[in-house]
Formats: C-alpha cells, sequence, structure tokens
C-alpha cells in the first residue's frame, strides 16, 4: 500500500483536546469501538485531573481473568518508563492488550500481537500513542550517521521515515520539543500497520476494528485523540 492513509494535517487534530466521554471504569466483555475510546477517555480525564478511582488487583480479580480475558482496547505505545498506559487510562488489570517497543516501531512480532488481539480477542480498538519529549524520536531526528548496534539503527530508521511528513522548514523549528515528529511518526506506525497487516486492513475495512492515534502530554496528563482511520477503498472488480 503505497498511499497515504491520512495527512499530516489530518493527524494534527491530537492537538486539540477533545473532551472526555464518559465511560465505564473497567472494560466488561464486547465493548465497541466507540465504547472502549469512551472508556479510555473517561480514565485519562480522571488521571489528568488527580482523580485515579482505585482498580481492583485482588486474588478475586486475579482468579477471574485467569479463567479468560476481554480487554476493551489495544495500545501500541512507546517503552518509555514515563509512559504506562494502564495508569494513564487509570483501569485495571485484564482492560487494555498492551503493546510497547521503543518509538512505538512496528515489525513483525508487533504486528502478529495487533493480530492476535484483533482476532483471538475480539479487541475492537487500537490506539497507536506517541508522547511527549520521546527520547527515541529526538535521538532519530539529532542522528548523523550509522550506530553502532544494527538493532538500534533498524528503530532510528523506522523513526526517521517519519521526517518526510514534516513540512519543509519546519522540521528545525519543532526539532527542540520534536511535537511535529512526533506525530509525524505517529501517522507513520498507522500507515506501516495497515500496509503490512492485510488482517488488520481487513478488519478495519469491515468495521470489526477501528485504529486512532494518540498523544501523550507527560505534565498535563492528557491523551489527544486523532479521528479514526477511514477504511481502505474497495478494491477494483476485476476485469474480464
Amino acid at each position: 500500500m503505497t498511499a497515504r492513509i491520512r495527512s499530516l494535517a489530518v493527524l494534527l487534530l491530537l492537538l486539540t483536546t477533545a473532551p472526555a466521554a464518559a465511560g465505564p471504569d473497567t472494560a466488561p466483555p464486547s465493548l465497541t469501538a466507540k465504547q472502549a475510546l469512551g472508556m479510555l477517555k473517561a480514565g485519562n480525564d480522571r488521571f489528568a485531573r488527580n482523580a485515579s478511582k482505585p482498580v481492583s488487583t485482588s486474588v478475586l480479580k486475579r482468579e477471574e481473568l485467569a479463567k479468560a480475558q476481554h480487554p476493551a482496547a489495544m495500545v501500541l505505545s512507546c517503552a518509555d518508563s514515563r509512559v504506562p498506559p494502564e495508569l494513564i487510562f487509570n483501569v485495571g488489570l485484564g482492560d487494555l492488550f498492551v503493546i510497547r517497543t521503543a518509538g512505538a516501531v512496528v515489525d513483525r512480532s508487533v504486528l502478529a500481537t495487533a493480530e492476535y488481539g484483533a482476532t483471538d480477542l475480539n479487541i475492537p480498538l487500537l490506539v497507536v500513542m506517541g508522547h511527549e519529549s520521546c527520547g527515541l524520536v529526538k535521538a532519530a531526528a539529532d542522528a548523523k550517521g550509522p550506530t553502532e548496534s544494527a538493532n538500534l539503527e533498524y528503530v532510528l530508521r523506522a523513526i526517521q521515515a517519519a521526517r518526510r511528513q514534516v513540512p519543509t522548514g519546519e522540521e528545525q523549528q519543532d526539532r527542540e520539543d520534536i511535537k511535529a515528529l512526533v506525530l509525524a511518526n505517529v501517522e507513520e506506525v498507522i500507515n506501516d500497520t495497515m500496509a503490512k497487516s492485510p488482517v488488520l486492513r481487513r478488519l478495519v475495512a469491515a468495521g470489526k476494528l477501528e485504529v486512532v492515534g494518540g498523544y501523550y502530554e507527560l505534565v498535563s496528563g492528557r491523551v489527544m485523540f486523532s479521528d479514526p482511520v477511514p477504511p481502505p477503498p474497495a478494491a477494483p472488480p476485476a476485469k474480464k
């Protein structure tokens, strides 16, 4: 898939804070994508207001979850220690299916994990979340040449691919706080996920999965969300 799913201008909707929607405190089975997003927004609103509710970690809860899990949403986020999704969204054990990598970069294991969550666990929502002051994104912006680690080089190159989405002349201006590159990286991750996973792409087209971008502010504690990824265009009819 070579066409961009969304433009950077659309993703910059992340910078507009939407009012938190009402949602349940924990995730009952079979939530819709809209309900799951409402749960995340409500939990994040509590977190940002220093009003997080206690969540159960009791043995009874653990016994219940040992039988089955019904996460309301998947969150693909950076592995940064300041960005724990369960705390940010004020949810408990079994509520989120979390995938964390440096810079939220996608590889085959990440895609397989997301596909498992969407198919075997029937999770209706995937949130790809970047964050303020991301060290890996800054390292990618500042990199002058190859690193000693081939693995780190893979991650940095994946993040650097998002640079082309930052308008010429603004990259240097934004480098200090790297917000524009973080947002572009979120979009790049979403595009890579849709391009490299026919399974997830098919679920989005069928309305069984929604994918949204997120941007987390470290100090305010607020998460801003983009609009869902639109379904891919239908394939043209085969020629006779």
